[in-house]
């Protein structure tokens, strides 16, 4: 009996536009991410690291696992940050088998310097409405619920 071949569907034009509009504006973003991070003499990666601990202290492996790298490159990274008192270890208070990155004052200060420096999105931002962004906004979150 012979194998059911899964065939997707044909993607209509209007859906290949919106794909490649997004790829723009991830591309956009990221490159002006980069020239953010290289103000602040970081990587990309560094500033990346830097931007989720701001929100959070984060066990190394669950960095890893955020950023999508082995747990050796984000030692590395936590290793720079931490000689430029960026970002510190710290005991896991439910854990203390577990060490915790967690940014520094100077490094929240920081991080918050790079998210508000990205000037892509926001300025083609400002020029919607409220109700457009609130739309733009729920559009969003559907498809990434999805």
């Amino acid at each position: 009996m012979p194998m059911a071949t899964h065939r997707r569907p044909p993607v209509d034009p209007l859906t290949l536009e919106v794909v490649e509009l997004i790829g723009t504006v991830v591309a956009r973003y990221h490159e002006e991410y980069e020239e953010a991070a290289a103000e602040h003499a970081l990587t990309g990666a560094q500033a990346r690291l830097l931007s989720l601990l701001s929100l959070e202290p984060l066990p190394m492996r669950r960095l890893a696992q955020k950023l999508k790298c082995e747990p050796s490159n984000v030692t590395g990274i936590v290793d720079r940050l931490e000689a430029r008192g960026l970002v510190e270890r710290r005991p896991d208070p439910n854990d203390r088998r577990v060490k915790l990155a967690a940014a520094t004052q100077e490094g929240r200060r920081i991080a918050k310097g790079l998210r508000e420096s990205l000037d892509f999105a926001r300025e083609p931002l400002a020029a919607l409405s409220e109700e457009e962004r609130l739309g733009l906004r729920e559009l969003l979150r559907r498809m990434l619920s999805a």
